[in-house]
């Protein structure tokens, strides 16, 4: 068969994302700690863009702002395409003043809490904790060890965890630095003679042998449970241990509360892990009987276009200066959409905060024994914008309310049948299980069968499987995995 070229023509439709709606969409879904640093980057990348500190629209609403200010969600200005006749008029007849309507003297400026703010003195900023590696070099540093032992150690450091275990052989050490295992096995016993106890150990077994040859403790049975009866015991099978270690229940109690006091992870009072400060999007206040929604717009860059540029447009010739021009106009409409954006952002939020405070209501007057069963498509609905759009609102960012601090997301839950007739918050179940298993007799826990039947006799219909789902999803052990001996 012979090979031939042709020509077809195809007539097709398909949605393209234009760059300008691909950027509006990146900011809805931003964290206000995420939209401050791409502010800030906008404000580098963008000559037209600048920050001020004027607050003329700062106690503005949106349920309050004038019709003129509504009419912003519209599309920022574009330039035509010219006929052939408007090629030929002069480049100052054009009028750009369009582009700077509401943005030359105020700009995008947040309705927030937007105080000015010093600088925090520098004298007063911690420098930064010695970690787990630090204080073990430093150790080693002061030791009688060998050079070489040293050298080898310092590597051996360097492949310890944060929860102080060593997650490398011997025999991959030596490889390494070039060691014999003798030489390596010196060094690994110089690196955990060092303080904290247990630390270089393999793993949890090993570290806990560790400590208990460092401490004075008289009973050799708490040696010997961890050295030689290691699974029976993780697994709690004590009865059975008893016996074979030949002593009753009372005294392996005994010797299971010193097991206990032992740390699984030596390394975690090094860690550098701090507290992470989570600052919130939304603030809810009961003023009355009413809740107050306050969008949080504290230490975001408040932006206006320069009106510099303006004159600079009008005097420049649109054939001499083609390429500046060409600039300036590209940096006009980004400066024009992001402001749009931003603003549309805002708008958005505030009219998913409104509509989830609308249902939720019952939660922020009585708690959580009142979470009502909400879905992405009812407050779709109820502000009448697609589910993907208010999904990306909740996404990473959180709601201040009276009841504390939440995922905007945590409101959002499915519901399960009840004899009322109404829906009950797939959470509300959920804490009432907690509630279960936390109240609980350790030595007769409650099975995933028997907590149905209780949320059952409360008229909340629930099948066993679940319970165990949700169990799970709480990170709770199973009834025979809770089961305590003693």
């Amino acid at each position: 068969m012979a090979l031939e070229q042709k020509l077809h023509l195809k007539l097709s439709q398909k949605l393209i994302m234009t760059p300008s709606l691909q950027q509006a969409i990146k900011l809805l879904q931003l964290s206000k700690l995420e939209l401050s640093e791409v502010l800030n980057q906008e404000l580098l990348e963008n000559p037209l863009l600048e920050e001020t500190a004027e607050e003329a629209k700062a106690e503005e609403t949106p349920a309050e702002e004038s019709d003129a200010a509504k009419n912003n969600t519209e599309e920022p200005p574009k330039v035509e395409t010219k006929t052939e006749e408007e090629k030929k008029d002069s480049f100052e007849e054009i009028d750009y003043d369009a582009y700077f309507q509401d943005y030359i003297e105020y700009g995008y400026n947040p309705r927030g809490m937007g105080e000015e703010h010093e600088e925090f003195p520098i004298e007063n900023t911690l420098t930064r904790p010695p970690n787990l590696s630090d204080h073990l070099t430093w150790q080693l540093s002061m030791s009688d060890a060998s050079p070489r032992t040293k050298e080898i150690a310092n590597f051996i450091i360097g492949n310890i965890d944060e929860d102080g275990y060593l997650r490398a052989t011997n025999e991959e050490i030596a490889a390494a630095v070039g060691a014999e295992i003798e030489e390596v096995e010196t060094a690994v016993n110089a690196v955990q003679s060092l303080d904290p106890i247990g630390v270089g150990a393999r793993d949890l077994r090993e570290c806990l042998l560790l400590q208990l040859a460092f401490m004075e403790i008289d009973d050799p049975l708490v040696e010997i449970i961890i050295r030689d009866h290691w699974e029976e015991f993780m697994q709690r099978k004590f009865v059975p241990l008893a016996k074979v270690l030949g002593i009753d229940l009372k005294t392996l109690e005994g010797i299971v509360e010193i097991i206990k006091h032992l740390d699984p992870k030596p390394g975690r009072k090094y860690s550098n892990e701090r507290a992470i400060y989570v600052e919130p999007d939304v603030y809810v206040h009961k003023v009355g009987d009413e809740y107050v929604i306050v969008l949080n717009e504290d230490g975001m860059p408040k932006l206006r276009i320069n009106s510099g540029y303006r004159s600079m447009l009008h005097s420049m010739d649109s054939k001499q200066d083609g390429e500046t021009v060409n600039y300036i106009k590209d940096k006009i409409r980004s400066a024009v959409w992001l402001i749009k954006s931003l603003d549309q952002r805002q708008r958005t939020i505030y009219k998913v905060a409104e509509s989830i405070v609308k249902h939720q209501r019952e939660f922020l007057e009585r708690g959580i024994d009142y979470l009502r069963p909400l879905v992405l498509r009812d407050v779709a609905d109820d502000i009448q914008m697609h589910e993907s759009t208010v999904s990306r609102v909740v996404s990473n960012k959180y709601m201040h309310t009276p009841r504390g601090l939440f995922l905007m997301k945590y409101f959002f839950h499915s519901g399960i049948d009840s004899d009322t007739g109404e829906d009950i918050s797939s959470l509300t179940v959920k804490k009432k299980i907690q509630g279960f298993i936390e109240n609980e007799d350790p030595r007769k826990p409650l099975s995933d069968s028997k907590i149905m039947k209780i949320l059952n006799d409360e008229g909340i219909n629930i099948a066993r499987r679940t319970v165990a789902k949700y169990r799970d999803e709480l990170n709770i052990p199973s009834s025979t995995d809770r089961k305590q001996i003693f």
